[in-house]
């Protein structure tokens, strides 16, 4: 993947302005939201992150995440933790995904990658467990290998978890300083946060569930389930 990303806010930055009118591809992550609190802004702690094919961004946070850093950086193996350059969470997270990732066999790469956001969900859950870290997390986790992809929406039980939002079969553009979406014959997935217009063709996903985006196109969603 090429990545692109600044400390600098997306609608101030002259680059990405620029930028963006001559990017195309067929599939684009884009990444804005308020600086972990108590960690340093940097670019290195900037999403979305890259991992040989994949790209990863992360939604909310393992709460109170100093006091177990320590303890979840040591589940990871000596070539993810080497690869680790900045000191998120979010970062921590995707190098459990590479080792949770890079351990399965036999599954197609969509299956492989919804099978590890799963169990990275559960190995986070299971570490904080143990470690006796009450505070719970919030795990919107998007991954992409730009070939298909993996978002979930997640909260430690009894939580509400940052919104999540799937659009189908549309396509959104601007014109005129005006955004809009349209229907449009090929396949097309958008997922978001938040509804990018204010039209009925967004469709919440559940609680604690995740969304399977294939090599076609075609969307899985499927609960989040937590031994």
């Amino acid at each position: 993947p090429a990545v692109f990303k600044s400390v600098s806010p997306a609608w101030n930055d002259q680059n990405l302005l620029s930028l963006s009118r001559v990017i195309h591809s067929h599939c684009i992550l884009a990444h804005v939201r308020a600086a972990s609190p108590g960690l340093p802004v940097t670019q290195l702690n900037c999403h979305p992150f890259a991992w040989e094919q994949f790209t990863f961004m992360h939604n909310g946070s393992i709460r109170e995440f100093q006091t177990v850093k320590r303890q979840l950086r040591r589940e990871l193996s000596d070539s993810s933790y080497a690869w680790l350059q900045g000191t998120t969470d979010s970062e921590t997270i995707f190098a459990l995904f590479a080792d949770i990732y890079s351990a399965l066999k036999g599954e197609s790469s969509t299956e492989k990658m919804a099978t590890a956001v799963l169990a990275t969900i559960e190995s986070i859950e299971v570490l904080l467990k143990s470690a006796g870290h009450t505070a719970g997390c919030d795990l919107n986790l998007a991954v992409s290998d730009g070939r298909s992809a993996v978002v979930s929406r997640y909260s430690t039980k009894g939580a509400t978890p940052n919104s999540l939002y799937v659009n189908t079969g549309h396509r959104y553009t601007c014109e005129a300083g005006s955004t809009k979406l349209f229907p449009c014959e090929e396949p097309t997935v958008l997922v978001a946060s938040e509804p990018l217009t204010p039209d009925a063709s967004w469709h919440l996903v559940e609680t604690n569930h995740i969304v399977v985006v294939n090599e076609l196109l075609e969307v899985d969603i499927r609960p989040v389930g937590i031994h």
